[in-house]
């Protein structure tokens, strides 16, 4: 979820579909360690994975900021976003953080097998 003031994210939310044709796969980060925010970055994951264009694409998510005192363990965030919900599509989450660059590469080369394996 783009991190920003609730107006910029109105404001910029008509325009994403504007990338949805063609897509193959989505790649959602979820800031694990603002738990107040999870609840709006479920809602707006689940609104995505309703978009008609985005049906077959594959969800690979982030747990970012694991270095963050307090962050949730990927367990928590499937927890939050309600990832068992997701029965029609290949999907995998990744403990991250960003700024060591810890897990970004192992959730890339989940994405490339699955898509390469026929997923998305």
């Amino acid at each position: 979820m783009w991190k920003g003031p609730s107006w910029v994210l109105l404001l910029l939310r008509p325009y994403w579909r504007c990338y949805f044709p063609n897509t193959q796969a989505i790649i959602y980060v979820v800031d694990s360690s603002d738990t107040d925010r999870l609840v709006v970055a479920n809602e707006e994951f689940h609104a995505i994975l309703e978009e008609e264009e985005l049906k077959g694409a594959v969800v690979l998510i982030y747990a970012n900021k694991q270095d963050l005192p307090g962050a949730l363990d990927d367990a928590a965030v499937t927890e939050a976003l309600e990832l068992h919900k997701i029965k029609n599509r290949q999907w995998a989450i990744f403990k991250t953080s960003a700024i060591k660059g810890e897990g970004l590469f192992e959730g890339l080369d989940w994405l490339s097998n699955t898509l390469k394996s026929g997923g998305g």
